[in-house]
Order: C-alpha cells, then structure tokens, then sequence
C-alpha cells in the first residue's frame, strides 16, 4: 500500500528536486487524469499550465478563468495523486496586497506546494515594476511561512515578452538578470525567463543568480541534453502537451470525415482498462 504523505512533505520533496543535480522535466497537464498519467510514468512532482488550464475549460488565458474554478481544478489534481503539485497562478488573480494573501491561502489549502508567479500586471498588460514584483514575492512568503507550508515560488519574469521596451538584446539581459536577483533577495526559489532561448544568454544567467532556473520548451532553446549541461535545473513544456492531444485528436476527427481512422481507433494502445487503472485509486 503506498504511503501518503503530507503537504509539509511534499513541499520539502519538491524543493529538493530542484537541487539533485539531475534536470527536473515536468510535462504539464491541466486535468486529474494527466496527473495520474505523469503519476503512472513515474515523474516525480506534477505542474499544471495556465494556458492548458484555461483553453481545456474553454477561457483565454491571462487570469480569464473564474479563480473559484481554478480552485476547485486543483484541489481535485492534488487529490488525484501523492507527489508534489506546482500550479501556475499568473499574477495571484489578485489586485491588492490583502486580496493576494486571502488567495495564496486558499492556493495552498487546495494542496499545491509550489506556484509560477509572474511579473505581468493583467491589467495594464505591462510588465510591473521589479520592485513591486519583489514585495509580493515577500508577502507570498511571509503567507506560507505563517501556514507552515516551505512553498516553491517560481519568480517567472516576462522581460522577454516585452521586447519593445528595450534598447537592445544586452539592456533586456541586464534587466531580466537584475529582477532574478531581486526576486531572490524578496524570497523567491527559483526562476523561470520565460521566452529565454539562446545559450549563451542562458549561461550568462546561470553564472550571476544563484537559483534553479527553468527554462521553456520553445522553438530555438538548446536540446534537453545541452541544457542539462548547462545547468538548468528544471524544464517544462507550458501547454504543449495540450497542443499534442489536440492534435491527435483533430487528427483522427478529419479521418473520420473521410471514412478513414477506424484502425488508429480499433488499435489504441490506450485502452478502456488502461484508464480505469489510472483512476481506480480514487474509487
């Protein structure tokens, strides 16, 4: 009978992970069914993706989500599985200092141990000022501290998303190394460039924030192989297990209307069994 441990455990499990040496890849999924499935694969800790979140349960992204919804989501996906869960919450759907800790509050009473937190202002869709990124970081902190939970905040910054504010390719560097340092300093457990590709820059960061940084599968970032060299400590995919499964699935659905596909149904690996066996643990 496997053993179920605690949230504290699963948090301290978490962070460790990101400090093994080894590369922490986590696919993300947006339902308990792919939870159970990274579960079944033996990944480690499970992360969810806002986008996935919100384009499977028909929203934008971008906090468009009802956060009651999101909630309930992942109160369901902790429950589904006994490893770590880290959950992207965009901005905290949150606009002031106290509707932000009423929020990590009730994130973590859904029994997340880590979040991806992001430096775009929802609002203005503007980067927001380094220095108030920083004193929300400080303030998710202080929360998880006084709820006894060692949260893993995953300070994601989008200076690369905002290109245009920036004179040159060393400005957005000097500026995107600048606010992984002060996220650092305010509490942050790790770093997330999001849209950082090139090696070279990725190397830069490495060697001036000391924090695991986690890069994302986009077209043009080094093989999963150079990154692990260079030191990266986690990667994952954003929605693009989302994208495949979509795939696949107007894939056959465009067979289907040609009289076509009934063999890639007739001859799926992924059978009736092999689900309810994924699921019969919460039954």
């Amino acid at each position: 009978m496997m053993t179920t441990i605690s949230q504290k455990e699963k948090a301290i499990r978490f962070r460790e992970l990101h400090h093994t040496g080894s590369m922490l890849l986590m696919p993300n999924i947006w339902d308990p069914l792919g939870a159970l499935l990274m579960e079944n694969l033996n990944y480690p800790a499970i992360a969810t993706a806002s986008a996935a979140i919100a384009f499977a349960n028909g929203y934008q992204d971008g906090e468009q989500i009802p956060f009651n919804d999101l909630l309930v989501l992942l109160n369901r996906i902790t429950n589904s599985v006994n490893l770590p869960v880290t959950a992207d919450i965009e901005s905290g759907y949150a606009q002031t200092d106290s509707q932000l800790k009423e929020n990590i509050k009730r994130l973590i009473d859904s029994g997340i141990v880590g979040i991806n937190f992001e430096d775009t202002d929802h609002q203005t869709h503007q980067l927001q000022s380094a220095e108030i990124q920083s004193h929300k970081i400080n303030l998710i902190r202080a929360v998880a501290n006084e709820m006894g939970i060692p949260l893993f905040i995953n300070a994601r910054s989008d200076v690369y998303l905002y290109e245009t504010n920036f004179d040159s390719a060393e400005a957005k560097l000097e500026e995107l190394t600048r606010r992984g340092l002060l996220y650092k300093e305010a509490g942050a457990d790790g770093f997330f460039p999001i849209l950082l590709k090139q090696e070279k820059e990725i190397s830069t960061l490495i060697a001036h924030i000391d924090l695991p940084i986690n890069i994302l599968t986009i077209p043009g970032i080094p093989d999963l192989k150079t990154l692990s060299e260079l030191g990266i400590a986690r990667v994952t995919l954003g929605p693009s297990l989302l994208k495949f499964a979509i795939k696949a699935m107007k894939s056959l659905a465009m067979q289907l209307k040609e009289q076509e596909g009934l063999s890639a149904i007739t001859g799926n690996e992924i059978s009736t069994d092999f689900l309810k066996g994924l699921v019969s643990k919460n039954n």
